[in-house]
């Protein structure tokens, strides 16, 4: 294939997938923002504060549902490819943000709007559940070696304009209609423009084509064999990375989910500042996130992702408590802006590099489960339930300085993980070492067929000495070795 031709191709898998990403994201964050009027509208029989709670715990259903979306479709798509598994995803995630903006309120349908709210949040769990591994994974295998992390970040652009839109529409929309209208119908309209996802999906399943990586993995007979044989076939050989990836994701999706989806609502109901200001924090935060991410990316790519990893923890944890300080000494608008870019500056430190980290550990049959595995139990435990636990746990104590508490525990946690683990522990030493071993195992499988025969034996001790490497890919007398490159 022509360079030209290459990357014709890489932008279109690039474009496709940020946009639909991008509108999956946007339904399943906008709830966040408008979840004081879901709690009047779908749970108004019980006092505010039980109300609100109720709305977490809605919003936490959601993720729930995302690890075994993320299983099933992340088998789904190692076996039959992952556009095709990208494309119905998103048909699902159109059908599901239907639901909610049509779902009529309790006042007008009694108990059966709250079941169909839950029902609706546990179809866009199980459909975004996938989204985010497929994504790194299809825009990871087709792009070049020593850029995987660049590309990779452009995922992230998909969550980034995913809160620009959806921290934009509701701030909008809450500053342009009144009160009333916002409650009658005004916070149905992003919902409605969410469903905007299913056409994108069908548009990917007919215009974009399966890597090459995939292609040859597929041709090996281990790719057929039965889903019990494949999932021991997974444990044996992903299972260590899987406790690295759950430990790179876990800090991150905390910072997230607390900056994003629970300080707003913490400023509003312990700091008394307003929605507009909050909303207008996240916009610009988010918009910050879009920019850097690229540039990010490349920065992982020339001194190790992971080096950039362990730079943020620490950082994390020296500045977390003094954010929240400075923040609740003389709560205002301006203070709560600062204190938004300066965490959301840390999170794409290290996020933009989050699809190239957790799909470079994993095998090449693998890839597709391992990330979506890693991803979504992370998000689910650490992420999307952070805000129900802080609220959990604020009813019967002072949630002044829960959020940074929890912030810092996570990030201790998330560090253990990475350096207990061996996958964990081998990629800072080869990041240590300059690049060296850096290269993921893409880059070798990927560019295997171009290399001579007399050097085959320095591919494959070399990649025997790094367990992580991928080797399924490899030509002639590798075939096979990558069942046995990990433990």
């Amino acid at each position: 294939m022509d360079t030209a031709s290459e990357a014709s191709r890489i932008r279109k898998v690039i474009v496709t997938t940020v946009a639909g990403g991008t509108f999956e994201w946007f339904d399943f964050s906008v709830y966040a923002f408008f979840s004081g009027i879901i709690a009047r509208t779908f749970f108004p029989a019980v006092s505010r504060g039980e109300s609100l709670l109720l709305t977490f715990a809605t919003f936490a259903v959601g993720f729930l549902m995302r690890p075994i979306g993320g299983v099933v479709m992340g088998m789904y798509a190692d076996r039959a490819g992952r556009v095709k598994a990208l494309s119905w995803i998103m048909v699902a995630m159109s059908m599901a943000s239907l639901l909610l903006a049509l779902t009529p309120g309790y006042a007008t349908i009694g108990a059966v709007a709250p079941v169909l709210v839950v029902a609706g949040r546990l179809a866009q769990g199980f459909a975004v559940g996938a989204q985010f591994a497929l994504s790194s994974v299809t825009i990871y295998e087709v792009a070049p070696p020593g850029k995987k992390m660049f590309y990779g970040s452009f995922n992230m652009l998909s969550l980034g304009f995913a809160t620009i839109l959806s921290s934009g529409f509701s701030y909008l929309l809450s500053s342009h209609l009144s009160h009333e209208a916002l409650a009658a119908w005004g916070w149905r309209i992003p919902f409605l423009i969410g469903a905007l996802v299913g056409p994108i999906g069908f548009y990917i399943r007919h215009h974009v084509n399966e890597s090459d990586d995939f292609h040859r993995m597929q041709a090996r007979p281990a790719a057929q064999a039965p889903a019990l044989a494949r999932a021991r076939q997974f444990v044996r050989e992903n299972g260590d990375a899987l406790v690295c990836a759950m430990g790179v994701m876990i800090a991150g999706t905390s910072l997230n989910y607390v900056w994003h989806a629970y300080l707003p609502n913490y400023a509003q109901f312990h700091l008394h500042l307003s929605l507009g200001s909050t909303l207008k924090g996240v916009l610009v935060t988010s918009l910050a996130t879009t920019m850097l991410s690229p540039l990010f990316g490349l920065l992982a790519d020339r001194v190790g992702a992971y080096r950039l990893f362990c730079f943020f923890i620490a950082g994390w944890l020296v500045c977390v408590f003094p954010l929240f300080w400075f923040l609740l000494a003389q709560p205002s608008e301006q203070r709560l802006m600062f204190v938004q870019i300066v965490g959301t500056l840390f999170l794409t430190l290290q996020g933009a590099a989050h699809p190239g980290m957790l799909v470079k550990i994993f095998t090449v049959q693998g890839r597709s489960t391992g990330v979506a595995i890693a991803y979504n139990t992370a998000v689910m435990l650490f992420g999307g339930l952070a805000p129900f636990y802080i609220s959990m746990v604020a009813r019967f104590t002072d949630a002044s300085y829960l959020p940074p508490s929890y912030l810092f525990g996570t990030s201790l946690l998330a560090i253990a993980l990475v350096l207990l683990s061996r996958t964990g522990r081998r990629t800072l030493r080869d990041d240590w070492k300059g690049g060296e071993y850096a290269a993921s195992t893409s880059d070798y499988s990927s560019s295997a067929a171009a290399v001579p025969s007399r050097e085959h034996t320095h591919l494959r001790s070399s990649c025997r000495e790094r367990s992580y490497c991928d080797t399924t890919q490899l030509p002639g007398d590798f075939e096979g070795l990558g069942d046995r490159s990990r433990l």
